[in-house]
Protein backbone atom coordinates (compact mmCIF):
# COMPACT_ATOMS: atom_id res chain seq x y z
CA UNK A 1 0.00 0.00 0.00
CA UNK A 2 1.23 3.57 -0.65
CA UNK A 3 3.06 5.38 2.14
CA UNK A 4 1.29 8.16 4.00
CA UNK A 5 2.54 11.07 6.06
CA UNK A 6 0.95 12.74 9.08
CA UNK A 7 -0.13 16.28 8.26
CA UNK A 8 -1.80 19.05 10.26
CA UNK A 9 -5.36 19.75 9.12
CA UNK A 10 -4.37 23.41 8.47
CA UNK A 11 -1.90 22.23 5.80
CA UNK A 12 -4.53 20.48 3.68
CA UNK A 13 -5.58 21.74 0.30
CA UNK A 14 -7.95 20.65 -2.48
CA UNK A 15 -6.43 17.74 -4.41
CA UNK A 16 -4.82 16.04 -1.39
CA UNK A 17 -5.70 12.36 -0.98
CA UNK A 18 -6.25 11.77 2.72
CA UNK A 19 -7.04 9.12 5.29
CA UNK A 20 -9.01 10.19 8.36
CA UNK A 21 -7.68 8.86 11.70
CA UNK A 22 -11.16 8.34 13.19
CA UNK A 23 -13.82 5.69 13.00
CA UNK A 24 -16.03 5.55 9.90
CA UNK A 25 -19.12 6.21 12.02
CA UNK A 26 -17.64 9.44 13.43
CA UNK A 27 -17.47 11.43 10.20
CA UNK A 28 -19.97 12.26 7.42
CA UNK A 29 -17.90 10.98 4.47
CA UNK A 30 -18.72 7.69 2.73
CA UNK A 31 -15.09 6.53 2.88
CA UNK A 32 -12.37 7.13 5.44
CA UNK A 33 -9.91 7.61 2.57
CA UNK A 34 -10.70 10.01 -0.28
CA UNK A 35 -9.46 12.89 -2.40
CA UNK A 36 -10.47 16.39 -1.23
CA UNK A 37 -12.49 17.99 -4.02
CA UNK A 38 -13.60 21.29 -2.45
CA UNK A 39 -12.47 23.71 0.25
CA UNK A 40 -15.66 23.11 2.22
CA UNK A 41 -14.57 19.52 2.84
CA UNK A 42 -11.42 20.82 4.56
CA UNK A 43 -13.56 23.05 6.77
CA UNK A 44 -15.72 20.04 7.66
CA UNK A 45 -12.62 18.03 8.55
CA UNK A 46 -11.52 20.87 10.86
CA UNK A 47 -14.94 20.72 12.53
CA UNK A 48 -14.42 17.03 13.33
CA UNK A 49 -12.14 18.09 16.19
CA UNK A 50 -9.01 16.39 14.83
CA UNK A 51 -5.60 18.04 14.48
CA UNK A 52 -3.97 15.68 11.96
CA UNK A 53 -4.84 13.45 9.01
CA UNK A 54 -2.69 11.19 6.84
CA UNK A 55 -1.93 12.33 3.29
CA UNK A 56 -0.99 9.85 0.58
CA UNK A 57 1.27 11.94 -1.62
CA UNK A 58 1.39 9.71 -4.73
CA UNK A 59 -2.41 9.72 -4.92
CA UNK A 60 -2.68 13.47 -4.47
CA UNK A 61 -3.04 15.99 -7.31
CA UNK A 62 -1.51 18.79 -5.25
CA UNK A 63 1.39 19.02 -2.75
CA UNK A 64 0.89 19.54 0.97
CA UNK A 65 0.82 23.20 1.95
CA UNK A 66 3.86 24.49 3.79
CA UNK A 67 3.39 25.74 7.37
CA UNK A 68 3.93 29.32 6.14
CA UNK A 69 1.27 29.05 3.41
CA UNK A 70 -1.08 27.31 5.78
CA UNK A 71 -0.87 30.25 8.18
CA UNK A 72 -1.73 32.80 5.47
CA UNK A 73 -5.22 34.30 5.90
CA UNK A 74 -7.90 32.56 3.85
CA UNK A 75 -11.48 33.20 3.05
CA UNK A 76 -13.52 31.07 5.45
CA UNK A 77 -16.49 29.10 4.31
CA UNK A 78 -19.84 30.42 5.47
CA UNK A 79 -21.13 28.39 8.43
CA UNK A 80 -24.51 27.84 6.78
CA UNK A 81 -22.76 26.39 3.69
CA UNK A 82 -20.83 23.99 5.91
CA UNK A 83 -24.00 22.93 7.67
CA UNK A 84 -25.66 22.34 4.32
CA UNK A 85 -22.73 20.28 3.00
CA UNK A 86 -22.52 18.28 6.24
CA UNK A 87 -26.23 17.59 6.07
CA UNK A 88 -25.95 16.47 2.42
CA UNK A 89 -23.01 14.18 3.17
CA UNK A 90 -24.71 12.64 6.20
CA UNK A 91 -27.84 12.08 4.13
CA UNK A 92 -25.83 10.46 1.32
CA UNK A 93 -24.01 8.28 3.82
CA UNK A 94 -27.27 7.21 5.51
CA UNK A 95 -28.80 6.42 2.10
CA UNK A 96 -25.67 4.51 1.14
CA UNK A 97 -25.75 2.48 4.37
CA UNK A 98 -29.43 1.66 3.80
CA UNK A 99 -28.70 0.73 0.17
CA UNK A 100 -25.89 -1.55 1.37
CA UNK A 101 -28.23 -3.22 3.85
CA UNK A 102 -30.85 -3.65 1.16
CA UNK A 103 -28.31 -5.13 -1.26
CA UNK A 104 -27.01 -7.49 1.42
CA UNK A 105 -30.57 -8.65 2.13
CA UNK A 106 -31.06 -9.15 -1.59
CA UNK A 107 -27.77 -11.05 -1.86
CA UNK A 108 -28.74 -13.21 1.11
CA UNK A 109 -32.11 -13.99 -0.46
CA UNK A 110 -30.45 -14.84 -3.79
CA UNK A 111 -27.85 -16.95 -1.96
CA UNK A 112 -30.61 -18.94 -0.23
CA UNK A 113 -32.34 -19.52 -3.56
CA UNK A 114 -29.01 -20.60 -5.06
CA UNK A 115 -28.33 -23.05 -2.19
CA UNK A 116 -31.83 -24.53 -2.54
CA UNK A 117 -31.18 -25.04 -6.26
CA UNK A 118 -27.82 -26.73 -5.53
CA UNK A 119 -29.52 -29.02 -2.98
CA UNK A 120 -32.17 -29.89 -5.56
CA UNK A 121 -29.48 -30.77 -8.13
CA UNK A 122 -27.69 -32.93 -5.57
CA UNK A 123 -30.97 -34.74 -4.93
CA UNK A 124 -31.94 -35.24 -8.57
CA UNK A 125 -28.43 -36.49 -9.48
CA UNK A 126 -28.85 -39.07 -6.71
CA UNK A 127 -32.16 -40.17 -8.23
CA UNK A 128 -30.82 -40.43 -11.77
CA UNK A 129 -29.72 -44.08 -11.59
CA UNK A 130 -32.73 -45.58 -9.86
CA UNK A 131 -35.54 -43.10 -10.54
CA UNK A 132 -34.53 -41.34 -13.77
CA UNK A 133 -38.07 -40.16 -14.61
CA UNK A 134 -38.39 -38.43 -11.22
CA UNK A 135 -34.93 -36.86 -11.61
CA UNK A 136 -35.79 -35.39 -15.01
CA UNK A 137 -39.15 -34.07 -13.77
CA UNK A 138 -37.43 -32.36 -10.83
CA UNK A 139 -34.90 -30.82 -13.22
CA UNK A 140 -37.65 -29.60 -15.56
CA UNK A 141 -39.37 -27.89 -12.63
CA UNK A 142 -36.13 -26.18 -11.55
CA UNK A 143 -35.34 -25.01 -15.09
CA UNK A 144 -38.91 -23.81 -15.64
CA UNK A 145 -38.77 -21.72 -12.45
CA UNK A 146 -35.45 -20.18 -13.50
CA UNK A 147 -36.74 -19.36 -16.99
CA UNK A 148 -39.89 -17.83 -15.51
CA UNK A 149 -37.80 -15.38 -13.51
CA UNK A 150 -35.48 -14.75 -16.45
CA UNK A 151 -38.31 -13.89 -18.81
CA UNK A 152 -40.47 -11.82 -16.47
CA UNK A 153 -37.83 -9.48 -14.99
CA UNK A 154 -36.59 -6.39 -16.83
CA UNK A 155 -33.82 -5.70 -14.31
CA UNK A 156 -31.80 -8.89 -13.99
CA UNK A 157 -28.72 -8.74 -11.79
CA UNK A 158 -25.98 -11.36 -11.87
CA UNK A 159 -24.61 -11.94 -8.36
CA UNK A 160 -21.45 -13.59 -7.05
CA UNK A 161 -22.26 -16.54 -4.79
CA UNK A 162 -20.32 -18.18 -1.92
CA UNK A 163 -17.67 -20.83 -2.43
CA UNK A 164 -18.73 -24.40 -3.07
CA UNK A 165 -17.58 -27.23 -0.86
CA UNK A 166 -15.15 -29.53 -2.66
CA UNK A 167 -17.59 -32.43 -2.82
CA UNK A 168 -20.30 -30.17 -4.26
CA UNK A 169 -18.17 -29.01 -7.17
CA UNK A 170 -20.11 -30.90 -9.85
CA UNK A 171 -23.44 -29.52 -8.59
CA UNK A 172 -22.21 -25.92 -8.45
CA UNK A 173 -20.65 -26.30 -11.89
CA UNK A 174 -23.82 -27.80 -13.37
CA UNK A 175 -26.00 -25.02 -11.97
CA UNK A 176 -23.50 -22.35 -13.03
CA UNK A 177 -23.35 -23.58 -16.62
CA UNK A 178 -27.14 -23.96 -16.74
CA UNK A 179 -27.89 -20.46 -15.39
CA UNK A 180 -25.31 -18.70 -17.60
CA UNK A 181 -26.43 -20.66 -20.67
CA UNK A 182 -30.07 -19.68 -20.08
CA UNK A 183 -29.11 -16.02 -19.54
CA UNK A 184 -27.12 -15.92 -22.77
CA UNK A 185 -29.88 -17.76 -24.68
CA UNK A 186 -32.30 -15.07 -23.49
CA UNK A 187 -29.88 -12.31 -24.56
CA UNK A 188 -29.58 -13.99 -27.97
CA UNK A 189 -33.35 -13.78 -28.36
CA UNK A 190 -34.02 -17.52 -28.30
CA UNK A 191 -37.52 -18.86 -27.67
CA UNK A 192 -38.66 -19.93 -24.22
CA UNK A 193 -38.59 -23.57 -25.36
CA UNK A 194 -34.97 -23.23 -26.52
CA UNK A 195 -34.00 -21.47 -23.28
CA UNK A 196 -35.47 -24.32 -21.21
CA UNK A 197 -33.93 -26.99 -23.45
CA UNK A 198 -30.47 -25.42 -23.12
CA UNK A 199 -30.97 -25.06 -19.35
CA UNK A 200 -31.98 -28.71 -18.97
CA UNK A 201 -29.16 -30.01 -21.15
CA UNK A 202 -26.61 -27.84 -19.32
CA UNK A 203 -27.90 -29.04 -15.96
CA UNK A 204 -27.20 -32.67 -16.94
CA UNK A 205 -24.16 -32.08 -19.18
CA UNK A 206 -21.68 -33.72 -16.79
CA UNK A 207 -23.83 -36.62 -15.54
CA UNK A 208 -21.49 -39.07 -17.28
CA UNK A 209 -18.88 -38.20 -14.65
CA UNK A 210 -21.08 -40.03 -12.14
CA UNK A 211 -19.90 -43.21 -13.91
CA UNK A 212 -16.22 -42.28 -13.61
CA UNK A 213 -14.54 -43.82 -10.51
CA UNK A 214 -14.25 -41.24 -7.71
CA UNK A 215 -10.52 -41.86 -7.22
CA UNK A 216 -9.93 -41.03 -10.89
CA UNK A 217 -11.94 -37.79 -10.72
CA UNK A 218 -10.03 -36.72 -7.60
CA UNK A 219 -6.59 -37.73 -8.83
CA UNK A 220 -4.21 -34.80 -8.38
CA UNK A 221 -1.27 -36.13 -10.40
CA UNK A 222 -1.30 -36.03 -14.24
CA UNK A 223 -3.59 -38.58 -15.86
CA UNK A 224 -2.22 -41.34 -18.07
CA UNK A 225 -3.39 -41.28 -21.68
CA UNK A 226 -5.70 -44.24 -20.97
CA UNK A 227 -7.24 -42.43 -17.98
CA UNK A 228 -7.74 -39.26 -20.01
CA UNK A 229 -9.34 -41.24 -22.85
CA UNK A 230 -11.74 -42.81 -20.34
CA UNK A 231 -12.76 -39.43 -18.87
CA UNK A 232 -13.18 -38.07 -22.41
CA UNK A 233 -15.98 -40.60 -22.84
CA UNK A 234 -18.12 -39.08 -20.06
CA UNK A 235 -20.43 -37.29 -22.57
CA UNK A 236 -21.31 -40.65 -24.14
CA UNK A 237 -21.80 -42.23 -20.71
CA UNK A 238 -24.03 -39.33 -19.68
CA UNK A 239 -26.20 -39.68 -22.80
CA UNK A 240 -26.60 -43.42 -22.11
CA UNK A 241 -27.70 -42.65 -18.56
CA UNK A 242 -30.30 -40.13 -19.72
CA UNK A 243 -31.70 -42.47 -22.36
CA UNK A 244 -33.11 -44.44 -19.42
CA UNK A 245 -35.50 -41.50 -18.86
CA UNK A 246 -37.93 -41.36 -21.76
CA UNK A 247 -39.18 -37.97 -20.49
CA UNK A 248 -35.82 -36.33 -21.23
CA UNK A 249 -36.31 -34.25 -24.42
CA UNK A 250 -34.45 -35.66 -27.43
CA UNK A 251 -33.61 -32.08 -28.56
CA UNK A 252 -31.47 -31.61 -25.42
CA UNK A 253 -29.61 -34.91 -25.75
CA UNK A 254 -26.96 -33.54 -28.17
CA UNK A 255 -25.88 -31.09 -25.43
CA UNK A 256 -24.87 -34.05 -23.25
CA UNK A 257 -22.99 -35.66 -26.13
CA UNK A 258 -21.36 -32.55 -27.62
CA UNK A 259 -20.42 -30.18 -24.78
CA UNK A 260 -16.71 -30.87 -25.37
CA UNK A 261 -16.88 -30.73 -29.18
CA UNK A 262 -15.20 -27.75 -30.85
CA UNK A 263 -16.03 -26.12 -34.19
CA UNK A 264 -12.57 -26.89 -35.63
CA UNK A 265 -12.86 -30.63 -34.92
CA UNK A 266 -10.35 -30.61 -32.03
CA UNK A 267 -12.91 -31.59 -29.36
CA UNK A 268 -13.97 -34.90 -27.82
CA UNK A 269 -15.30 -37.58 -27.88
CA UNK A 270 -15.95 -37.64 -31.68
CA UNK A 271 -14.05 -34.66 -33.07
CA UNK A 272 -17.16 -33.19 -34.70
CA UNK A 273 -16.95 -30.12 -36.97
CA UNK A 274 -19.03 -26.92 -36.93
CA UNK A 275 -21.77 -28.17 -39.29
CA UNK A 276 -22.28 -31.26 -37.10
CA UNK A 277 -22.79 -29.36 -33.83
CA UNK A 278 -26.21 -27.88 -33.08
CA UNK A 279 -26.56 -24.33 -31.73
CA UNK A 280 -27.67 -25.45 -28.23
CA UNK A 281 -24.49 -27.50 -27.85
CA UNK A 282 -22.35 -24.65 -29.17
CA UNK A 283 -23.75 -22.37 -26.45
CA UNK A 284 -23.23 -24.83 -23.59
CA UNK A 285 -19.71 -25.66 -24.83
CA UNK A 286 -18.72 -21.98 -24.66
CA UNK A 287 -20.15 -21.51 -21.16
CA UNK A 288 -18.70 -24.82 -19.94
CA UNK A 289 -15.24 -23.85 -21.25
CA UNK A 290 -15.45 -20.47 -19.49
CA UNK A 291 -16.56 -22.02 -16.19
CA UNK A 292 -13.79 -24.62 -16.35
CA UNK A 293 -11.21 -21.87 -16.92
CA UNK A 294 -12.40 -20.22 -13.69
CA UNK A 295 -11.61 -23.40 -11.73
CA UNK A 296 -8.30 -25.17 -11.27
CA UNK A 297 -7.57 -28.68 -12.48
CA UNK A 298 -4.51 -30.93 -12.67
CA UNK A 299 -2.85 -28.93 -15.44
CA UNK A 300 -3.53 -25.30 -14.49
CA UNK A 301 -4.56 -22.87 -11.81
CA UNK A 302 -7.94 -21.19 -11.84
CA UNK A 303 -8.16 -17.90 -13.73
CA UNK A 304 -10.03 -14.89 -12.46
CA UNK A 305 -13.36 -14.31 -14.30
CA UNK A 306 -11.81 -11.25 -15.97
CA UNK A 307 -8.78 -13.26 -17.14
CA UNK A 308 -10.92 -16.26 -18.17
CA UNK A 309 -13.13 -14.12 -20.41
CA UNK A 310 -10.11 -12.49 -22.04
CA UNK A 311 -8.41 -15.87 -22.54
CA UNK A 312 -11.58 -17.36 -24.04
CA UNK A 313 -11.95 -14.43 -26.45
CA UNK A 314 -8.32 -14.56 -27.54
CA UNK A 315 -7.49 -18.28 -27.65
CA UNK A 316 -10.73 -20.04 -28.59
CA UNK A 317 -11.67 -18.17 -31.76
CA UNK A 318 -11.50 -21.30 -33.92
CA UNK A 319 -13.10 -23.63 -31.36
CA UNK A 320 -16.09 -21.64 -30.09
CA UNK A 321 -18.92 -19.74 -31.76
CA UNK A 322 -17.66 -16.11 -31.81
CA UNK A 323 -21.19 -14.66 -31.62
CA UNK A 324 -21.84 -16.60 -28.42
CA UNK A 325 -18.48 -15.62 -26.89
CA UNK A 326 -19.09 -11.95 -27.77
CA UNK A 327 -22.54 -12.10 -26.20
CA UNK A 328 -21.06 -13.72 -23.08
CA UNK A 329 -18.47 -10.95 -22.77
CA UNK A 330 -21.17 -8.33 -23.31
CA UNK A 331 -23.49 -9.91 -20.72
CA UNK A 332 -20.92 -10.57 -17.99
CA UNK A 333 -19.35 -7.17 -18.45
CA UNK A 334 -15.73 -6.16 -18.74
CA UNK A 335 -15.32 -7.00 -15.05
CA UNK A 336 -17.50 -10.06 -14.24
CA UNK A 337 -18.65 -10.76 -10.65
CA UNK A 338 -15.72 -12.17 -8.67
CA UNK A 339 -13.14 -9.89 -10.32
CA UNK A 340 -10.68 -8.14 -7.99
CA UNK A 341 -10.14 -4.53 -9.02
CA UNK A 342 -8.27 -1.39 -8.08
CA UNK A 343 -10.34 1.80 -8.16
CA UNK A 344 -9.34 5.31 -9.20
CA UNK A 345 -9.41 6.19 -5.49
CA UNK A 346 -6.55 3.72 -4.95
CA UNK A 347 -8.82 1.34 -3.04
CA UNK A 348 -9.19 -2.38 -3.67
CA UNK A 349 -12.55 -4.00 -4.25
CA UNK A 350 -14.35 -7.11 -5.48
CA UNK A 351 -17.13 -7.02 -8.09
CA UNK A 352 -20.21 -8.44 -6.38
CA UNK A 353 -22.91 -8.04 -9.01
CA UNK A 354 -23.59 -6.74 -12.50
CA UNK A 355 -26.89 -5.41 -13.78
CA UNK A 356 -27.32 -7.21 -17.10
CA UNK A 357 -28.69 -4.03 -18.70
CA UNK A 358 -25.93 -1.78 -17.25
CA UNK A 359 -22.78 -3.90 -17.41
CA UNK A 360 -20.42 -0.92 -17.19
CA UNK A 361 -21.74 -0.06 -13.71
CA UNK A 362 -20.94 -3.06 -11.49
CA UNK A 363 -21.50 -3.02 -7.74
CA UNK A 364 -18.23 -3.35 -5.87
CA UNK A 365 -17.41 -4.37 -2.31
CA UNK A 366 -14.69 -1.91 -1.26
CA UNK A 367 -11.89 -2.50 1.24
CA UNK A 368 -11.66 0.12 3.96
CA UNK A 369 -9.52 -0.74 6.99
CA UNK A 370 -11.55 1.55 9.24
CA UNK A 371 -14.93 0.02 8.32
CA UNK A 372 -15.97 -3.30 9.89
CA UNK A 373 -16.00 -6.08 7.30
CA UNK A 374 -19.73 -6.72 7.74
CA UNK A 375 -20.42 -3.02 6.98
CA UNK A 376 -17.98 -2.74 4.09
CA UNK A 377 -19.27 -0.26 1.51
CA UNK A 378 -20.79 -1.78 -1.61
CA UNK A 379 -20.67 1.05 -4.13
CA UNK A 380 -22.05 1.79 -7.55
CA UNK A 381 -19.15 3.38 -9.39
CA UNK A 382 -21.09 6.05 -11.25
CA UNK A 383 -22.71 7.38 -8.09
CA UNK A 384 -19.36 7.80 -6.33
CA UNK A 385 -17.50 9.22 -9.33
CA UNK A 386 -15.09 6.25 -9.33
CA UNK A 387 -13.63 4.17 -12.14
CA UNK A 388 -11.80 0.85 -12.33
CA UNK A 389 -8.10 1.30 -13.00
CA UNK A 390 -7.12 -2.35 -13.40
CA UNK A 391 -8.01 -5.92 -12.57
CA UNK A 392 -5.76 -7.94 -10.24
CA UNK A 393 -5.18 -11.60 -9.41
CA UNK A 394 -6.26 -12.27 -5.79
CA UNK A 395 -2.68 -13.35 -4.95
CA UNK A 396 -1.51 -9.77 -5.62
CA UNK A 397 -3.58 -8.41 -2.71
CA UNK A 398 -1.98 -7.60 0.64
CA UNK A 399 -2.92 -10.30 3.17
CA UNK A 400 -5.25 -8.11 5.25
CA UNK A 401 -7.10 -6.96 2.10
CA UNK A 402 -7.36 -10.57 0.89
CA UNK A 403 -8.94 -11.68 4.18
CA UNK A 404 -11.33 -8.72 4.15
CA UNK A 405 -12.57 -9.16 0.57
CA UNK A 406 -12.43 -12.97 0.75
CA UNK A 407 -12.05 -13.70 -3.00
CA UNK A 408 -13.84 -16.89 -4.08
CA UNK A 409 -11.76 -19.93 -4.97
CA UNK A 410 -14.63 -21.21 -7.10
CA UNK A 411 -16.68 -18.51 -8.80
CA UNK A 412 -20.40 -19.25 -9.00
CA UNK A 413 -23.21 -17.03 -10.24
CA UNK A 414 -26.92 -16.76 -9.68
CA UNK A 415 -29.31 -14.02 -10.60
CA UNK A 416 -31.78 -11.84 -8.81
CA UNK A 417 -33.80 -8.82 -9.84
CA UNK A 418 -33.72 -5.10 -9.10
CA UNK A 419 -37.50 -4.96 -9.59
Amino acid sequence: MPNSCKVAVEQLQVGNFIRLPISWKDHPFLFSSFKIRQQAQIELIKNLGIEHVFVIVERSDTPILSIKDAQAPKQKAVESDLDKLSEELNKQKAESIEAHKSLRRHLQKTEQQFERSVAMIRSLMGKLRNRPLNAVNDAKELVHNISEQLLTSDKLVLHLMSDSKKDDGIYFHSLNVSVLSMLIAKELGWTRNEIELVGLGALFHDTGKLKVPTQLMRKTSPLTQAEQNFINQHPTMGAELLKLADNFPTEALPIILNHHEFLDGSGTPKGLKKTEIDKLSQLVTAVNTYDNLCHSDRSRKARTPFSALGYLYKHYQAQLNPDIVSRMVKMLGIYPPGSIVELSSGQYGMVMSVNVSQILLPRILVYDALVPKEQAPIVELAQEGLTIVRCLPPAALPEKVFKYLNPRERVSYFFGSDD
